[in-house]
């Protein structure tokens, strides 16, 4: 077994309203800084033993699936690095 780390980001999907991107998009517009657009996500770190990349991201993708994400408004990613 092999140890990695498999990086999961979830961002709901497009379309999907997004109270806290927009939030924080009129914040810094009053500062000064403007923006097209500006999405929120959640990242997810998960370190797991696995018996190869394809493996741990087959694992990460169904816990993201099950738990992470909802796939009905969320888009999730995964990335598998080894420890």
């Amino acid at each position: 077994m092999t140890g990695y780390t498999a990086t999961v980001t979830v961002r709901l999907k497009q379309g999907v309203l997004d109270p806290e991107a927009e939030t924080t998009k009129r914040a810094l517009s009053r500062l000064g800084f403007e923006l097209e657009g500006l999405r929120s996500a959640d990242r997810f770190e998960v370190d797991l033993d696995a018996e190869s990349e394809a493996d741990a991201r087959e694992r990460a993708s169904e816990m993201a699936e099950r738990l992470l994400a909802n796939p009905t408004i969320h888009d999730y990613e995964v990335l598998v690095d080894e420890r």
